[in-house]
């Protein structure tokens, strides 16, 4: 084994103001470059490169070592820091005035040829990357992403225990318990038959620990779900779990906000301004089509139902007489769209579950209608007045269900964002959206599902319509979006035992069922359990938004593929018999 100095300096430290002084360098080759009588070499650690020039007249024998280095090769090198010569400065490295005139060199490993370069701009599949995902770990930007999700990490922790707040570790193998997604099962050795699972979120744990006094939690957690994976979603993920006792939704919110604002100015140098807005999930979705809109652009949806319901189109007037709405928005500036754009723009709106795309032109002396045989000229008009189309637009309308058509709508919005580059860059919007609905029918399962947890309260004026009319109720829920996309979410809980057991039984969660899944949470609850509320971030959502990645992959050391697999070390891999025995698992 190669004996060598240990580093003086960092490959992203040196500076002119240490011209003169002998340092010693340790990292890898990024680049050798043999200039015939020089040999220049690009050595990179994680903070950055240093150009060391290697010549005979410096040291012959490092010369001739420096002779065979290669890319990725590591490396100990002692010189001293030099000027560089006049106009061979690189502007765009910080190192970049110096280089290190080299008098020592020591290989401490030699490497193979990497599959693709160590480089942020490659083009290479993203299979490829994953499996040697060591050498990908290696790249600037890769490791940017890793270094701001550390700087995270701990602007959270100092965040909340400034304000008080206790980290606290729950288990990582629990009981399975219904929370809307696939547990990960693991099968006991000891207890036969039986199995743990993997938590998919430390709910019960702390609401728990509300229970036991502990009146301000926070954990960063992994998390596990069994399901279809997508670029913001991941098999095992990270969250900051919050939990707090005798707090309402402005506490949570407001508690909230301070760390969103310290994320933003410690990493990004923005400032953001708290209080955050507010939409309802009523407002959200009649506006913007979606509960995690995007307020970038703007683009907002127009109720038209009350200018159609008499009208003799019956597509329009059945819609709004059978509960649903006509909505649409209006594209400015958009009216010399062809008509084979604008069928296009129907089969698109057909994809998505649409039964079809009513548009209309505003035109210096008309309105064109695609509907103007069935919908009278007033009505046209009237229509347009409502979407605030103005000469030279484009109006867009879907009717249907209320919740089908606004979100379509809400899909088609973002689809001529992106077509027409509405979308601003290096805007940061972010908002609240409130009261959502605290139950939804499953007509697949004939039954009531809760939209958030099982665990959320309803609004304190809604509690009678569990009785009544329960689709009503709303929930003392909440959704931080930025951007579109949802990075937070939560709700105050229910914290009697009396009205717990009404919800699980509104869910079809008989009392037997329920004491056998949630029965420790219920009798703590008869134990004197505060008033308490909480949220969670999707901290891999966070990261990539702030580090402007497009799938969370980029921002996580070693993630899954689509598929869930592991290309690396290649798992989920079998086992041999000898374990399946034991865990008394047949091997089918």
């Amino acid at each position: 084994m190669a004996t060598y100095k240990k580093r003086t300096h960092t490959c992203g430290e040196l500076r002119e103001t240490h011209i003169g002084t002998a340092v010693t360098l340790t990292g890898w080759v990024a680049t050798a470059r043999d200039l015939g009588g020089v040999i220049f070499v690009d050595l990179r650690d994680r903070y950055g490169i240093t150009q060391v020039v290697f010549a005979p007249q410096h040291n012959s024998k490092a010369y001739e070592t420096a002779q065979s280095l290669r890319s990725e090769f590591v490396i100990s090198v002692t010189g001293k820091v030099e000027q560089r010569p006049e106009g061979t400065a690189n502007a765009d490295l910080s190192t970049g005035q110096i280089d290190v005139a080299a008098s020592e060199l020591t290989i401490l490993n030699k490497a193979e040829t990497p599959p693709f370069a160590i480089e942020d701009t490659i083009e290479v599949g993203e299979d490829i990357r994953l499996k040697y995902r060591y050498l990908d770990l290696r790249r600037p930007e890769v490791q940017k992403n890793l270094l701001v999700r550390h700087r995270a990490y701990q602007i959270t922790r100092a965040y909340y225990d400034k304000q008080g707040f206790v980290e606290i570790e729950t288990p990582i193998l629990m009981k399975s318990t219904p929370e809307g997604a696939r547990d990960f099962l693991v099968p006991s050795r000891i207890q036969r038959g039986k199995f743990y699972a993997l938590p998919q979120s430390p709910q019960t744990y702390k609401q728990i620990l509300m229970v036991a006094g502990f009146d301000r939690y926070f954990q960063i957690v992994k998390c596990f779900r069994d399901e279809d994976l997508r670029a913001d979603r991941q098999l095992e993920f990270t969250q900051i779990d919050v939990e707090m006792s005798f707090a309402d939704e402005d506490d949570v919110l407001a508690m909230t906000e301070g760390l969103v604002a310290e994320l933003f100015r410690h990493i990004l140098n923005v400032q953001v301004k708290a209080p955050f807005p507010r939409l309802t999930y009523k407002e959200a979705m009649e506006m913007y089509g979606s509960d995690k809109p995007d307020t970038r652009f703007d683009l907002r949806i127009a109720d038209c139902s009350d200018v159609v319901a008499k009208s003799g189109f019956r597509v329009f007037s059945e819609t709004v007489k059978t509960g649903g709405i006509v909505a649409g928005f209006t594209v400015p500036g958009l009216a010399s769209y062809t008509r084979n754009q604008l069928d296009g723009l129907t089969e698109y709106v057909k994809s998505l579950g649409a039964g079809g795309l009513v548009y209309l032109k505003v035109n210096q002396d008309k309105i064109d209608c695609s509907v103007d045989k069935f919908v009278l000229p007033e009505e046209v008009k009237a229509i347009a007045k409502k979407m605030r189309a103005n000469v030279g637009d484009l109006g867009l309308l879907i009717s249907g269900p209320w919740q089908k058509a606004l979100t379509i709508l809400g899909t088609l919005r973002l689809e001529m964002a992106n077509r027409l580059k509405l979308i601003p860059e290096g805007t940061w919007d972010l908002l609240w959206v409130t009261d959502f609905p605290l139950l939804e029918y499953s007509e697949e399962d004939k039954r009531f599902v809760a939209v958030h947890h099982p665990f959320t309260s309803p609004k304190p004026e809604d509690i009678a319509l569990l009785e009544t009319d329960p689709a009503k109720a709303r929930a003392r829920a909440y959704d931080l979006v930025l951007n579109g996309n949802e990075i937070a979410g939560g709700s105050i809980r229910i914290h009697n035992s009396e009205l717990q057991s009404k919800l699980f039984s509104l869910l079809g969660i008989g009392p037997e069922e329920a004491k056998k899944k949630f029965g420790f949470m219920l009798d703590a609850f008869k134990y004197g359990a505060p008033p308490h509320g909480g949220i969670a971030y999707g901290f891999d959502r966070i990261i990539m938004l702030l580090t402007g990645q497009k799938s969370i992959r980029e921002v996580i050391a070693f993630p899954k593929t689509s598929s869930g697999m592991s290309l690396m070390d290649e798992s989920p891999s079998e086992v041999d018999k000898k374990q399946l025995q034991e865990l008394h698992i047949k091997n089918v």
